[in-house]
């Protein structure tokens, strides 16, 4: 098994990083189940078009969620559903 480097932390370290919002870890998990347009995830955040995408540009380059174009809009699928098991470990630290 390979030893994890400095960089390797660094990387995982971007990735809890960009985690790190409840609007986008409510974004993750509306994903979990199907792809949705930027538009849903809008009404759904209650936030305005740009910090929705913000939001979803982050996420996007840590990697989480990937985005194809259908017409005018944005459609956003989860990449790494795995990271849903992470933030339910976390949400146990309460109980």
């Amino acid at each position: 098994m390979k030893t994890k480097t400095k960089d390797d932390y660094a990387a995982q370290a971007s990735v809890i990083k960009a985690m790190a919002h409840p609007t986008r870890l409510l974004i993750l998990n509306s994903l979990k189940k199907r792809e949705i347009c930027v538009c849903e995830l809008r009404d759904l955040v209650g936030d305005d078009m740009s910090t929705v995408s913000k939001h979803l540009s982050l996420l996007k380059n840590a990697g989480l969620v990937a985005a194809r174009r259908e017409g005018n809009w944005l459609h956003y699928r989860l990449l790494r559903p795995c990271v849903l098991k992470f933030a339910d470990c976390v949400a146990g630290l309460k109980d």
